[in-house]
């Protein structure tokens, strides 16, 4: 741990910049601020007794203040009110007993006020606890008229306690609003039917609300009826405050990325745009460690060329545990957001009398500064390579009530970039136009089952005047509710016919020897290896084709029924080819027949489906700008700073200890912590000769050719700083 710490001290000297590097005191708070805390009690998140005074009876909103302070947090997010509570002198909720008589939110002002840091107040939505139980009239009913336990009605006039409830806080000085938890539920049943969202209903459609998931055209319009919901009590909200005090910022914390499906009310560039900036969350334990990077350039991608912000925690296992991470595995997390963008938000849950821990403190502190330190690495845009292609309506339309069917494609698309190295960023259905793909080289549509008809037109023209495209999996097939239809909307991009859909997805595929280079790279030629995911077979017209689908075999037992296919079997027949490739005016389109992107994600994730993947990339790209070459366990994010000719090459290398299974919900394994910083080699390739190289670390060893850079890194995270 000193040998660490003292890198640190080193990384920070050599980085040091001040916050001049993203501008001056005019700017708001949020686009000059990089690293904040926040911070908030823990014990009532499922309720709690009104004689419990213990309870947060020691969270004081100046000890906060001068932790953060210490810390190095350069604004601070202070609970004003969660489910259950408000932590200050409120006259429209309940306050928690054990303050007594103090008030935790003027606290945290008159300290934080000291030291120059911003206050900004977290208020919750959704958990309705106490105040629901009194104003059943907010509760989202079922279609049976029955209280759907726990959930606040978006429409019910909830809004003006809302409403209220930030002018209370606003007459305090605060400086914004962090509003959590405005979903419409994490589950059945999906949607509300109460009076209010009846007489909104019928008023907008002229028709009764559905009585359920029916899945029609009824159910559509309830799904739209549902994002409008969200949407118009975000943007009142925004507005009641903005009214009050222009300058106050508000964000609401967004839950509509993956693993959350359509049950929340959320879709990100709909629901993502209705604040000062978008706010969005990590946790490995929910999200995998892949999800840190992947969450924030879906922000991105939602609000482009806007600030974001991300969320994460100092505990091992979830938000409200009393446990801290490793300093490696925080410096880790908050190096991988900082490159791809984000500014950071530290969650602290104090102990359950309010106390805070030093120890988290500290390590919270050792990386923040390290963070602080390091702004000059921040600077320029992202290169990226790859576009990987979000379809919001596949997600609701596909997955439905299963959401991972859409989400594995995207996910394990993901995850082959991230591995092999290839710079990235993501495309959304609801914004991407031909415009916006063309800064991308190649774009991956990772089973995007539905496509409007102005989608396929984008694509179209981004293939026409020069892009490349990546089809995969059943993308296009389905038509505009996730019917079957006869022909893939794709059809005149991929040169070919839909012949049919496979049922199943234990398909594999086989490749010749004589595949274009470097489409086999890393593959045995003629070998049959599983491909799991959906797959279609294809009669070429003008594609070229090459290699072969092979459907699975099935047992008797399976023919019968009497069996299920969710054990993968041995490749069977030929069905068709398994890639088609075909050139469309200026750009090229490659087809998979199957699914290597879900089959990265999939239960059965060999490294073969990812070398497919990548090398498909490679091939429709062979000369990209940057090409990095580093262990599997290391993200790479790769920038350009035209104005000073500097490209940046993030590695962040994630090498968390061994786990074994739990002792319940075995065979899941809990996540590692990440313990040691390793050792690593990298080489970056160049289209153009660098001038000079040097690495952030004082520790780590830089060479380069003519060629590119080579780079001996000794640490979790380093920065390769390239001029050309």
């Amino acid at each position: 741990m000193t040998t660490r710490f003292l890198r640190l001290t080193a990384l920070i000297g050599l980085l040091a910049t001040g916050a001049t590097a993203l501008g001056g005191d005019e700017l708001p708070w949020y686009r000059r601020l990089l690293v904040g805390m926040e911070v908030g009690p823990t014990g009532a998140q499922f309720g709690s007794d009104p004689s419990d005074v213990g309870y947060a009876a020691r969270f004081n909103g100046r000890d906060v203040v001068r932790r953060c302070v210490e810390a190095g947090a350069e604004y601070v997010v202070i609970w004003a009110r969660d489910g259950e509570y408000a932590y200050y002198d409120s006259k429209v909720v309940a306050k928690c007993p054990g303050l007594g008589g103090r008030d935790v939110l003027r606290e945290t002002v008159g300290e934080a006020a000291k030291h120059g840091l911003p206050v900004i107040a977290y208020c919750v939505v959704q958990q309705g606890g106490a105040y629901l139980a009194s104003h059943p009239e907010f509760a989202m009913r079922g279609a049976d008229g029955a209280i759907i336990p726990g959930r606040f009605c978006l429409n019910s006039g909830y809004l003006e306690t809302l409403k209220a409830l930030t002018s209370e806080m606003l007459a305090y000085g605060i400086d914004g609003f962090h509003v959590d938890m405005l979903d419409q539920g994490f589950g059945a049943p999906y949607g509300c039917w109460c009076d209010a969202c009846r007489k909104l209903f019928e008023a907008e459609y002229h028709v009764a609300q559905p009585a359920g998931a029916t899945w029609d055209e009824s159910w559509d319009r309830m799904l739209a009826f549902r994002y409008d919901t969200s949407r118009r009590f975000m943007r009142a909200l925004y507005r009641h405050v903005k009214d009050q005090r222009p300058a106050a910022t508000v964000d609401f914390n967004y839950h509509g990325n993956p693993p959350f499906s359509f049950e929340v009310g959320q879709r990100p560039v709909q629901h993502g745009g209705n604040s000062d900036f978008l706010t969005g969350e990590t946790g490995v334990w929910g999200f995998s460690s892949l999800g840190v990077g992947l969450n924030a350039e879906f922000y991105r991608a939602a609000t482009p060329g806007q600030p974001f912000q991300v969320a994460i925690q100092r505990g091992v296992r979830m938000y409200h545990d009393q446990t801290t991470r490793p300093l490696n595995d925080i410096r880790w997390e908050l190096a991988t957001l900082l490159a791809h963008g984000a500014f950071v938000t530290m969650v602290d849950k104090t102990g359950y009398d309010g106390g805070l821990d030093p120890v988290a403190y500290r390590r919270i502190g050792a990386a923040f500064r390290e963070a602080k330190g390091g702004r000059a690495s921040l600077a320029g845009a992202p290169i990226q390579d790859v576009a990987i292609y979000f379809s919001s309506r596949t997600r609701d339309w596909y997955g439905r009530e299963q959401p991972a069917r859409a989400f594995r494609a995207f996910q394990g698309a993901h995850r082959a970039m991230v591995m092999e190295h290839i710079p990235w960023g993501v495309a959304l259905d609801e914004n991407a136009t031909a415009e916006s793909l063309a800064k991308f080289p190649v774009v991956i549509l990772p089973n995007a089952a539905i496509l409007s008809k102005d989608e396929v037109v984008s694509l179209q023209r981004h293939v026409e005047s020069g892009g490349r495209l990546i089809v995969t999996g059943w993308s296009g097939l389905l038509g505009w509710r996730g019917e079957s239809q006869e022909r893939s909307s794709l059809e005149d991009l991929i040169g070919a016919r839909l012949v049919r859909r496979l049922d199943g997805e234990d398909n594999h595929v086989r490749l010749p020897a004589d595949a274009p280079s470097p489409l086999g790279e890393g593959i045995e030629a003629g070998w049959s290896f599983l491909v799991e995911g959906p797959a279609a077979v294809y009669e070429p017209t003008t594609a070229t084709p090459i290699g072969e689908l092979l459907s699975p075999h099935r047992t008797v037992r399976q023919k019968q029924g009497k069996e299920g296919t969710g054990w993968p079997m041995s490749a069977g027949e030929v069905v068709g080819p398994a890639v088609l490739l075909h050139d469309v005016g200026k750009g090229r389109v490659l087809t998979f027949a199957g699914s290597p992107d879900a089959a990265f994600a999939s239960e059965h994730p060999i490294v073969e489906a990812r070398k497919l993947l990548a090398n498909a990339v490679r091939l429709l790209q062979p000369s990209p700008r940057v090409r990095v070459q580093a262990p599997t366990y290391v993200e790479s994010v790769v920038t350009d700073d035209p104005g000073s000719r500097t490209i940046r090459v993030h590695l962040i290398a994630a090498v968390p200890s061994p786990t074994t299974t739990p002792g319940s919900n075995r065979p899941y394994v809990i996540p590692g912590l990440i313990e040691d910083a390793p050792t690593f080699r990298a080489r970056i390739s160049l289209a153009t000769p660098p001038l000079k190289a040097r690495v952030a670390n004082p520790t780590s060893v830089v060479t380069f050719d003519a060629t590119g850079v080579s780079a001996l890194v000794d640490d979790v995270h380093d920065v390769v700083i390239i001029e050309y």
